[in-house]
């Protein structure tokens, strides 16, 4: 008895072919039986409610909200002076290289650290010394001008 030339493997890929083939029959009956062909144009409208949500009616014009366009913002707010500051602050000499002629300044108020440079110092200080200073603002960040030893 002569063997079969078809082998196990050969009719699973065979199956699995018809099956393919059957199920796109199937996709492209239903696709054209769903098709929107012939569809007018107000079945195919969607609008969006006064919620923001899809609907397939149109909204109530007497609930539409009117916005002023100066009040949309885009981005951030640009930062508005929070009153008047304390024109002289203190602090206390955190670093200062009189090689290099600068130096910083932690204000005792805010904490932050202040740039400081020879050119506008009154006398001469050093670390650890306690000092009253102005604060401009420069192009790299605040700087301290008008600074005086206590």
């Amino acid at each position: 008895m002569a063997k079969s030339q078809e082998t196990f493997n050969k009719k699973e890929k065979e199956k699995k072919k018809l099956q393919k083939r059957k199920d796109k029959e199937e996709k492209k009956e239903e696709r054209q039986a769903n098709s929107s062909k012939g569809k007018s144009l107000e079945d195919m409208m969607a609008y969006i409610d006064e919620n923001g949500n899809i609907s397939s009616t149109p909204p109530d014009p007497r609930k539409k909200k009117i916005i002023n366009t100066e009040d949309i913002r885009i981005g951030t707010p640009k930062q508005e002076d929070s009153g008047p500051q304390e024109v002289v602050r203190t602090g206390v000499v955190t670093h200062f290289n009189e090689s290099k002629g600068y130096g910083f300044i932690k204000d005792q108020q805010t904490q932050e650290s202040v740039f400081v440079h020879v050119n506008s110092l009154s006398g001469p200080i050093k670390e650890n010394d306690k000092v009253t200073f102005e604060v401009e603002m420069g192009h790299k960040g605040p700087n301290a001008v008008s600074v005086k030893k206590i």
